[in-house]
């Protein structure tokens, strides 16, 4: 977005970044699908610390029933094994409801296979458990974009 300078005699236009330290960042929201409550609390208290407003599934279905009530997040980080639905399941339910937040499976295991199927479900990324702050530092990054 850029402004003008008030009584300026050229017609240069400065950017908002260029007139403050720091650039205008939005607010993300994520939702973490994870059957485990541990892990819910650990990458719940991560994303808060980096300024994420996170709301929590505790299974795929729980995740659909949110989207379905019009609820709308930036991000959704996914668990594989849960009961229920499970997150391959959850993702191919959401991108068939149209849902196109970016989702990024986070799995105890990491074999091919497990990532192949996550990508052909619709997920944008894939991270081995437990989410950190370097790992989801380069999100924010491209959220903010």
């Amino acid at each position: 977005m850029y402004l003008g300078e008030a009584g300026s005699s050229s017609n240069r236009m400065k950017s908002v970044e260029e007139k403050n330290d720091e650039p205008i960042r939005k607010t993300l929201s994520a939702l973490i699908v994870d059957d485990d409550a541990l892990i819910r609390k650990v990458h719940l208290t991560i994303l808060k610390s980096l300024g994420f407003v996170a709301q929590v599934a505790s299974n795929g279905k729980e995740a659909v029933d949110v989207f379905r009530s019009g609820a709308n997040f930036d991000i959704v980080f996914i668990d594989m094994d849960m009961p229920i639905m499970n997150g391959i399941e959850t993702t191919k339910a959401l991108r068939a409801m149209g849902v196109n937040c970016k989702i990024v499976a986070v799995t105890s295991r990491g074999t091919d296979v497990e990532m192949e199927d996550f990508v052909q479900a619709g997920v944008d990324f894939f991270h081995v458990k437990p989410l950190t702050v370097a790992k989801v530092i380069p999100f924010v990054e491209r959220l903010q974009k």
